[in-house]
């Protein structure tokens, strides 16, 4: 159950359209669609922020160059401690 409001105005036209999608896809209400659209949207946009995707062959040239690496120097073990303390992930 929802537990926190939103509150938004919007142009006329932006409305009717938006209450006119909701109902051709059967949701109970303009609420259940903005929430659906927001859920959705969110999610791609921090996918999207928040991953990399690169080729395989890039990915095999930095797998090797990771296999073969010595032990992490003090400036790389400083970024990973840094990283750590801002949340990074």
């Amino acid at each position: 159950m929802a537990t926190t409001r939103l509150d938004l105005r919007l142009d006329e036209e932006i409305k009717t359209k938006a209450e006119k999608a909701s109902a051709l896809l059967g949701l109970r209400s303009l609420t259940d669609y903005v929430v659906r659209l927001i859920d959705e949207d969110s999610t791609q946009v921090i996918n999207k922020y928040e991953s990399i995707i690169i080729e395989d062959s890039a990915f095999d040239r930095f797998y090797d160059a990771a296999e073969k690496a010595k032990a992490p120097n003090k400036a790389l073990l400083g970024a990973l401690a840094f990283t750590k303390e801002k949340g990074i992930k």
